[in-house]
């Protein structure tokens, strides 16, 4: 007789920590927690009906990842923005993100191949929706966006690598909403991506990082303008 083969079930409890990472993280993405707002245990309680241990292992976590402070017995914040704190994620982008590329060329597969082109699809097909609606970026773009991103990295083998760049790719993604939100003109990103995959298709090295980086830095350009003139309107 076969023995009898237990599946585990998933722990409630990790569960419970699963829903209030994902609820607390989403909310600091979009920016409907403010950067440097108090994060009050009690509050969230009331906020998303889950217990207070879920909520301090989830808060830890995102702590880890940079999106949220911890003050000690003082309990947790929403992780501040700065120019500094801009430069020093851009930097770290630009290293780890050359890195993986690099390594995605050079080991890079068919499979690897198609989900660029695939991911590209996708967000392609999404702005250009987002452009014929005169809508703002959507939720489903930045979805894609990052999905076309991290697409570019996956032919590296570091698992490692990946999750650092796709922690920093998020730590951004707050100062690239304020970007958004405060552009005046419109930036093809389209036309970026193209080049940018078709570089690294083509397996040039060179070209593909030289092209990563001048994207990255020229979104942090456009944030650092937007903060600045947010902070200037702000003196006025």
């Amino acid at each position: 007789m076969e023995p009898t083969v237990t599946v585990p079930r998933p722990d409630a409890e990790t569960t419970l920590v699963e829903k209030a990472y994902a609820v607390l993280r989403r909310a600091i993405l979009r920016g409907e927690t403010l950067p440097g707002e108090k994060l009050k245990i009690d509050v969230l309680q009331k906020e998303h009906a889950i217990s207070s241990s879920p909520l301090r292992e989830a808060l830890n976590r995102l702590t880890a990842e940079g999106l949220v402070t911890a003050e000690g017995n003082r309990g947790f914040r929403v992780a501040p923005i700065s120019l500094e704190d801009l430069q020093d994620i851009v930097a770290m982008r630009v290293m780890l993100e050359r890195e993986a590329v690099e390594a995605s060329i050079a080991q890079g597969n068919d499979e690897w191949e198609a989900r660029i082109v695939a991911a590209f699809y996708r967000l392609e097909r999404e702005e250009k929706r987002i452009v014929g609606d005169g809508a703002p970026l959507s939720e489903e773009w930045s979805e894609r966006h990052r999905d076309f991103h991290m697409a570019l990295l996956s032919g590296t083998g570091s698992r490692r690598l990946i999750n650092l760049c796709a922690s920093l790719f998020d730590q951004a993604e707050r100062y690239r909403r304020l970007s958004a939100i405060y552009r005046k003109r419109p930036r093809n990103k389209t036309f970026e991506h193209k080049r940018l995959m078709e570089a690294v298709l083509a397996r040039d090295a060179a070209l593909a990082t030289a092209l990563l980086r001048e994207h990255v830095e020229k979104t942090a350009q456009n944030v650092a303008n937007a903060m600045k003139a947010q902070a200037e309107a702000a003196v006025d």
